[in-house]
């Protein structure tokens, strides 16, 4: 039988015939490199009998759109797909395997499993924890080869360590350089495409400057600023942790949803600075759950002033007719209202961030720092990246990374030197009203009845 899979143009060619460890394409829009990943899958599942492969994207939505419906198309008659296990078993027993990792919880189906050949599509859309946890996965006792193949554009969460290892090629101990290669290609790289929508090109060389640099020219600098927080520096906002006065006022803030609870608290000293202490994110709770994860978290005679909840909160359950606010209360957790403005408390945060120089003269400090021990709001403040949308507000993907820096947004709005005060009903409608527009037109779903 003789299947189609088209001829590879030139940039696509030497992707297709590096044999490095790990092999990266792209650096721009239109190089072609979803279709170059699928050609090589296919590729090297005929040529090695029993080879395991697994493609990955970051959502089910893109990973079905880009790779399981050409790839089941094509191989009709020589391989058969499997929804339930998203499997494409060819007639030699090679398998194609189908992933995705929309956040971090995703990576518990990978724990365990065993591939060949790992395919990273639009790689800096995985954080570098995710992409070491999943190839982890690459492993094999049998001749097959052992490889990660990734594609890339500027921008996204993982641009900082894409560009370290393949573009600046700046490698830390334990890491050969000689493992890793980039090809570089962009539309006008891709004779087909050019041909087939001239107007593509138009539509890149439209954009604003940087993304047209990042996109059209594959220039790695452009969006080298894509972090929301610039001013963020661990050695500047991350601190030891240290006894916290008595005398202190701590504050709870925190961001619920059933898909993650987040909850960051706060010391604030009589000079004015802050300490973050303590911040825990967790998967999948119910409210009694949740209040009781926040309450065990802490010590008997924390002492807490003052607790702040985002305001849909507010909203009532139509199974329960009663408020997610009230729900709290009820598993012994009260609190206020934060104000609802998205850019006011990103300004806040900023200011609250915002480098100057150290009492002793000494390098540079912060009114807010962080503890050491604050691993993942660390890890996440530093992930959050700038709404394409709107450059003023902070992106909603991905998802994950943005539930611990909304709870110390709800901290640093209410916090401000001029307070803010709690929004009125007409505005926190107006406020949520817009919020949920923003979201349809390019951010997550919220998900936060019960």
């Amino acid at each position: 039988m003789l299947i189609d899979l088209g001829s590879p143009q030139p940039k696509q060619r030497e992707f297709l015939t590096a044999t490095a460890s790990y092999v990266a394409y792209g650096g721009a829009r239109g190089g072609g490199k979803s279709w170059a990943v699928d050609f090589k899958a296919v590729v090297m599942a005929l040529a090695y009998g029993g080879i395991r492969q697994l493609i990955l994207r970051r959502t089910y939505p893109e990973l079905l759109e880009n790779h399981i419906r050409p790839l089941t198309t094509k191989c009709a008659g020589i391989a058969r797909y499997k929804d339930a296990d998203k499997t494409l078993t060819f007639v030699n027993g090679s398998i194609i395997k189908f992933g995705y990792c929309a956040s971090d919880q995703d990576l518990a189906q990978y724990q365990g499993q065993e591939y060949n050949i790992l395919y990273f599509d639009e790689a800096t859309n995985f954080t570098e924890y995710q992409f070491r946890t999943i190839n982890a996965c690459r492993r094999g006792v049998n001749d097959f080869p052992l490889r990660t193949y990734i594609t890339c554009n500027p921008g996204g969460v993982g641009h900082a360590w894409v560009r370290r290892l393949f573009v600046d090629r700046e490698f830390l101990p334990g890491e050969n350089p000689e493992d890793y290669v980039f090809i570089q290609a962009g539309v006008r790289d891709n004779a087909i495409l050019m041909a087939s929508n001239p107007d593509y090109i138009k539509q890149l060389e439209a954009l604003p400057p940087d993304l047209r640099r990042a996109w059209l020219d594959g220039d790695w600098d452009a969006l080298s600023e894509t972090a929301y927080f610039q001013e963020f520096r661990r050695e500047i906002h991350v601190c030891e942790p240290f006894e916290i006065p008595a005398h202190w006022k701590r504050y709870r803030a925190i961001d619920y949803g059933l898909d993650a609870l987040a909850c960051v608290w706060v010391a604030l000293g009589e000079d004015g600075s802050a300490v973050v202490y303590r911040a825990i994110k967790r998967p999948n709770l119910i409210v009694s759950d949740a209040a009781k994860e926040i309450l065990d978290a802490e010590a008997p005679d924390e002492g807490i002033t003052d607790t702040y909840f985002p305001p849909d909160m507010r909203s009532r359950s139509r199974d329960s007719g009663r408020t997610q606010l009230e729900l709290f209360a009820a598993a012994g957790l009260r609190g206020g209202i934060a104000s609802n403005s998205r850019l006011a408390g990103w300004a806040a945060l900023h200011e609250w961030l915002k480098p100057m120089p150290s009492p002793d003269g000494e390098g540079q400090t912060a009114r807010m720092r962080i503890f050491r021990t604050c691993t993942e709001l660390i890890k996440d403040l530093a992930a959050l990246q700038h709404d394409i949308h709107d450059p003023q507000d902070a992106a909603t993907e991905p998802h994950d990374v943005t539930h611990l820096p909304d709870a110390l947004r709800y901290f640093a709005v209410m916090h401000q030197r001029a307070p803010v005060k709690p929004p009125s009903e007409e505005e926190e409608r107006r406020a949520m009203l817009a919020d949920a527009k923003r979201r349809a037109l390019g951010g997550h779903k919220s998900n936060r009845m019960v």
